[in-house]
């Protein structure tokens, strides 16, 4: 039981902007802090694309839209202080991740005709219109549920003799001048302007097309708590945004060669750092995905093989020697070091031979703060078994400043989560420059 939903921000207001509002251009970063600070845990929310945010709580069926109006009303005082209600307007979409994902992508007229109730060329969800005074919805989101919805006010004008009477599901809706009025989303590159353009500009517009979908990867920079600077990123599925990873090896491979390919490219894109890339144990271990991954990384520059990191994750508490001893030699002429994750923080580090393993990543999964914290100072007691072994610790999933702190505090090395950077669109580049979180709590 698990609410995932794209919300989208749209401006509705015409005019210049007035003093005290927060320019347009600064509107995702200040939007992206607002629904962070509403939107609290355990539930989770995350930008995906220009003023586009996956929003998710797992532990409801579906979104309350009278919860996202107070949040409508909420911003709306945020980015116009001051101003009469009817700035913006929030649209949700709610349905399975690549479908949500899908809807972060469409485009301004795309989103026009889902308001009009004309649906769109994706997977069927639940759109709702959300402004600080009224709540449409749930609105027709495929072009089959649009036919149907039609048909139907065609119906009741028939049967009334051609009187109809506007109605919503869940709240009285706003007056028919209002919901008539233009609702616009900030334009990009590849959208539309919001004015009728001239000939040209539609000429440009259908070269252009539509924006792609947002990447499946991103980002997570790998802070080095002793150093005071970043030596890397970790590449991750935006997904695991949303809720756990899969459990079945052939969606988590399919995952691993996304997250290969991607961190190619990234080889040429961003000259500096560690780039880290995931491989699943069990995977490892399986003749054809061993061909699956060899495959991928035939592609591989050599020249970039010192800056690269093989991470595995999903490692058992009891993990085979021999096993891992056949990860390092499949992986070594690609990799010039292996990081190991962790879920249980009393890992045997003392059966491991020296020098099998460079880093060994514990992943907090803990439900509470008190649970993480412990997982962390488990993890620290067996600083000395590490040292002897000349293993790095290291910290993945770290959230909040209190686990940093802790991580300080205990000598950890390396560490990456929330509470260092978002999940960001490029590795980073280096020490500096990147958009952070709390990395100032690391410095």
């Amino acid at each position: 039981m698990t609410a995932i939903a794209c919300l989208r921000i749209l401006f509705t207001a015409d005019g210049d902007s007035q003093p005290g509002d927060i320019p347009k251009h600064k509107a995702q970063g200040v939007a992206d802090a607002f629904l962070k600070a509403r939107w609290r845990k355990p539930r989770k929310c995350g930008a995906v694309a220009p003023l586009a945010f996956v929003i998710a709580d797992h532990n409801a069926e579906h979104l309350d839209p009278a919860e996202v109006q107070g949040l409508a009303a909420e911003l709306e005082k945020v980015l116009f202080p001051g101003r009469p209600i009817g700035q913006i307007a929030l649209m949700t979409f709610e349905g399975d991740e690549q479908a949500v994902l899908k809807f972060a992508a469409l485009t301004q007229k795309e989103l026009r005709g889902l308001m009009n109730g004309e649906g769109y060329e994706g997977e069927p969800g639940r759109v709702h219109v959300i402004t600080a005074d009224s709540i449409d919805g749930p609105l027709p989101s495929t072009r089959a549920e649009a036919k149907v919805y039609a048909e139907e006010k065609a119906e009741e004008k028939r049967a009334s003799g051609g009187l109809t009477t506007a109605t919503t599901i869940e709240k009285e809706p706003a007056p028919a001048a209002k919901s008539a009025a233009p609702i616009s989303t900030i334009p990009t590159a590849a959208e539309a302007p919001e004015a009728a353009p001239p000939p040209a500009a539609k000429k440009a517009e259908a070269k252009i097309g539509a924006p792609p979908p947002p990447a499946e990867t991103g980002w997570w920079g790998v802070y080095d708590l002793a150093r005071g600077a970043f030596v890397g990123s970790t590449i991750g599925m935006r997904s695991d945004l949303l809720g756990p990873a899969p459990e079945d090896d052939a969606k988590l491979l399919k995952r691993d060669l996304v997250c290969l390919t991607d961190a190619q490219a990234a080889l040429k894109t961003g000259p500096y750092g560690e780039i880290h890339v995931p491989f699943g144990f069990w995977n490892l271990t399986t003749p054809s995905s061993q061909d699956a991954y060899k495959s991928r990384l035939s592609r591989y520059p050599l020249d970039q093989q010192p800056r690269l990191v093989a991470t595995i994750y999903a490692t058992p508490r009891e993990a085979s020697i021999g096993m891992i001893q056949q990860m390092r030699a499949f992986l070594k002429s690609s990799f010039a070091r292996l990081d190991v994750r962790i879920s249980d923080p009393t890992f045997p580090i003392q059966g491991l031979p020296p020098e099998l393993v460079d880093t060994i990543t514990l992943v907090l999964d803990g439900e509470t703060e008190h649970d993480r914290l412990k997982q962390i100072l488990k993890f620290v007691e067996r600083k000395a078994a590490y040292a002897a072994k000349g293993v790095v610790q290291a910290l993945a999933g770290v959230s909040a400043s209190m686990e940093l702190e802790a991580a300080k505090a205990g000598g950890i090395a390396l560490v990456q989560g929330l509470a260092v950077t978002e999940l960001l669109d490029n590795p980073i580049g280096g020490p500096d420059g990147a958009p952070l979180a709390l990395a100032q709590n690391a410095a």
